[in-house]
């Protein structure tokens, strides 16, 4: 899953489990579950060693 991979996906150690930590107003939030993404709109690799790699 993409989710695994992505700087939001972040680690409650209250509940245990991961949660997207991306601010999202009401509009946006609705937006975001009514449509069937293929791919999240808001991700962010959290590969900090992707554009080093790149340049190589």
């Amino acid at each position: 899953m993409i989710c695994d991979t992505c700087a939001y996906n972040e680690y409650d150690d209250d509940d245990e489990e991961y949660y997207c930590s991306v601010n999202m107003d009401e509009d946006e939030m609705a937006r975001f579950m009514q449509s069937s993404y293929k791919n999240c709109p808001f991700y962010k690799s959290g590969d900090e060693y992707k554009v080093v790699r790149h340049q190589m």
